[in-house]
Parts: C-alpha cells; structure tokens; sequence
C-alpha cells in the first residue's frame, strides 16, 4: 500500500521510478475471485484505468452465467463498467518475472436492468464499495474501526490419496520430505518444514504491504493460521484478499495446493477468518468501555447487532454448500450465535484486555467468505445494534456455548431466505446487492447439488 499516493499523476511518477512495464487492474467479485486485465506501461498511462463487462459482477464460482440474473438484472447487451483505480492500493507485483505493478479499482457504471423496471449502480453490487458505503455510515455515526484478521489455511497435495480424499501437503525444507502422520497443533518444527513456502511469502506481503505478524501450525493436519496487525477495515479487506492470492500462487510454485475451502477434510476442523474489531469515537476513546473502564452497553449492543442478524449474514459468512459441514464440529467452529468473555466456543468473543484496548471477535466466517462483506456486515449490523439498543443473550463465558436456541442455519438455502429477510443486512448491504447475490447462490446450489465433487473441483483453488 502506498497512502501517499492518492493522484494518477504521483502514482505514474511512481511506474516510472520504478521502471514498472506492465500494470495489473484487477477487482474482487462477489466469490472473491480476482477479475481484471493486465496493460502495458504506456497503455496504462494513457487509459488511466480499463473497461470490463458488467457481467463479470453475475457470475458464479464456476464462472457460470444464471439465466436468472440475466433475465432480472444484466441486461443482454452487457454493457461496460470502467474500472477505477485506488491509487494508494498500487503496489509492486513481487511475483511476476517482468516489472509489474497491481493496483485494486472499484467499479463504476449504471444501467437499466434487464426487466427494464430497476436502474442499477455497479457500486450497489461491488462488495469492496459496499465496505466504502458501511465505513461511511459508521464515521457519519461519530465512529472509525480498527480490524485485525486471523486467516486459516491447508496446504494440501493435488494428487488425491488412496481414500479419493486430499493429501496434506509434505515439508519441503530438506531433501527427504516431512510427512505430517498425526495432529501436529503449534508445532514449530512441522511449520519449520515449510520454511522456504513461507519465507516467500512473507517476502511478497512485505512487498505489497501486507500486515502480516506471525504464522504457526494449526490444529488440523496440514492447517495453518496467519495473524495480521491492527489497521483500517478497508486496508485489511483488501489485505486479506491479496494475501489469498498471493498464498495461492507461492503455494503451486512450490509443488502443492493453499486452500481456504472451508472443509477440506470431513474429520478434521475446518477453516475460520475470525475479525477482532475495536471502536474510537471522535476524541479517540473507545466506546467500548465506560469512564470507569467497565464495559460500556455499546459494547453489548454491538454484539445485539451481530446476533439479531447472524442467520442471514451466514449466507456470506459460509458463502458455499460445502461451508456448512464446518459448523457440524462446535468444538472447532461455533454453531449457535451466543457471547462471552474469553470463550473460543462462543461465536462472538470478547477477549481479556485494558478498558483501551477492548475489542470483540467475530469467529463465524469461513475462510472462504469474502473479506470486503464480511467486514461490511460485521460493522453495518454492530452499529444497527448500537444506533437500535439492541440487548444481546445471556452471556456464555464458562462453559461450552451450544444452545438451540441460538442455532445457525444447517445449510446455504435456509441461511438465503434469513438474508433476504433481515432488515439489518438489507441496510447494511442494500436490496440490489441482496438480490443479486441470492440469485447467483441459488444457481450454485444447483451446480453442487448435481456434483458430488463440486467443493473439491471448484473451491480448492478459487475459494
């Protein structure tokens, strides 16, 4: 990330310093896939920026197009939207053979839909500008928000082992290969194995600016969790979907798969992006806590919020059919919607801390959820909880937090129709977005229902 630049004019100063040939535009789509075109130097300058089909916004996973979203919403012309640069989000491609830069756009067109009844913003449906319109509201609200992600992933071979199933992944750190045989939870000399994959990658988030702190073996085999240093939602989102991409593409290069599927295997944990979210007001306190340094009832509300929509929100917090097999192990991933202090059972935790440091962790999305929603639900339906006075349940904090009563959708479509009809996501989120997205889900729940394969084939590398 480069802040300092905020003017097509310094950041071609900066291509030009930095004898930068090629120029990468990309955006994320709603499954998180980075989509875009590569240009030259010169054809960058020239262009500032770069113009793609709108229809890119309505596809599926599989790249497929649901007739249900072409005939409500697209119109069949598929007309252009321009791609706009965020000039403090270019950065150098650590990755490329040939001096390449990468800069994250947002998207920009209107059209009327294909029904002919709605006018539609390309903003309305493009989830980082979605993230942009909660932040807005939030500082309109007297508030900004600091964020840090812990992000989940398996390394894993693309060669399927005797029972069909995946393989986890060998170290490669000598020249006889570490075979990982049993649960190996924060073992430094099993993460040590696979120094050279993340001694790469650590050197290409530094190179792109990516807050990265630390890594460590998790509990499942093959798993790992990487942890990111505090910062400003917007940076972290567009951290986070970086970060997936670049641990895709260092991962191929040295012989194996980083998934973030949800459940790679079926008896194993599954894979979290847990959010630890703070507040300040506008004279830098935390509004969590009261003059005292008790918890203040904003934080409760907060997590009201959180829980008065947590069943529609799992439709983009478990974005897949194959999400929900992660919440049928609450040992390992929450799910019921209850809240406590120190608890890693309960979806929503609030850790030990100082009055000035009091936060709250989000442990319900999925490693496959997109970071730019996730966030932006997370923070629309906190504030909904605060701006409404909503009152939490009970407390958890000492024992495991299982409760009927706070049970989560069992699958993608019961998790769908909770999102189309909650009132805080649909305000947070907007009724062109909500529709749009039900729509291309509903199309995938197709395509997985005819294809006992499907997570496997599509979301071992996209998700």
């Amino acid at each position: 990330m480069h802040p300092e630049l905020s003017t097509a004019s310094e950041a071609l100063a900066w291509l030009q310093a930095n004898d930068i040939r090629r120029v990468e535009l990309v955006f994320a789509d709603l499954t998180s896939v980075a989509r875009g075109k590569v240009l030259s130097h010169a054809s960058f300058a020239e262009t500032l920026g770069a113009k793609m089909p709108s229809l890119l916004l309505g596809l599926t996973v599989t790249g497929g197009e649901p007739k249900a979203v072409f005939d409500r919403i697209f119109p069949p012309t598929f007309p252009d939207m321009a791609m706009r640069p965020d000039w403090c989000t270019l950065v150098r491609d650590p990755l490329a053979a040939v001096p390449t830069a990468t800069i994250l756009c947002d998207l920009e067109a209107s059209f009327t839909a294909a029904d002919g009844h709605c006018q539609y913003q390309v903003a309305e449906l493009s989830p980082r500008q979605l993230l942009k319109r909660v932040l807005a509201r939030l500082q309109a609200a007297g508030y900004r928000a600091r964020v840090a992600p812990e992000l989940e992933f398996f390394l894993v071979h693309p060669q399927r082992g005797a029972d069909g199933g995946l393989q986890a992944a060998h170290g490669m750190s000598g020249s006889a290969a570490h075979i990982e045989s049993s649960h190996d939870l924060a073992s430094a000399e099993t993460a040590s194995t696979f120094a050279p994959l993340f001694d790469e990658l650590w050197a290409a988030c530094e190179a792109q600016g990516i807050p990265i702190t630390g890594y460590g073996h998790e509990s499942a085999l093959g798993q790992y969790e990487v942890n990111f240093a505090p910062g400003e939602p917007l940076a972290q989102a567009d951290a986070v979907f970086r970060f997936k991409r670049l641990a895709r593409e260092v991962a191929r290069r040295h012989g194996c798969y980083a998934t973030f599927m949800a459940k790679p295997y079926l008896h194993e944990p599954g894979t979290g992006l847990h959010w630890h979210i703070s507040l300040a007001d506008e004279a830098g306190g935390n509004p969590f806590s009261a003059a005292d340094g008790a918890p203040d009832p904003r934080l409760r509300h907060f997590i009201g919020g959180w829980q008065a929509s947590a069943r529609g929100a799992m439709a983009i917090l478990a974005p897949y059919a194959h999400s929900y097999v992660r919440l049928q192990r609450p040992d390992a991933s929450p799910a019921s919607v209850e809240w406590g202090y120190d608890n890693r059972t309960a979806a929503f935790r609030v850790p030990h801390s100082d009055a000035a440091n009091r936060r709250v962790e989000h442990r319900l999305p999925g490693g496959d959820a997109n970071p730019y929603l996730s966030l932006a639900l997370m923070l629309g339906a906190g504030l909904a909880g605060m701006q409404q006075a909503i009152e939490p349940g009970p407390e958890v904090s000492d024992r495991p937090a299982q409760s009927a009563r706070g049970a989560l959708p069992l699958d993608l479509a019961e998790a769908l129709a909770e999102l189309q009809r909650c009132p805080i996501l649909g305000e947070a989120l907007g009724a062109p977005f909500i529709e749009l997205y039900s729509l291309i889900k509903q199309h995938e729940l197709t395509e997985q229902a005819a294809d006992a394969d499907f997570a496997i084939k599509h979301l071992l590398a996209r998700s």
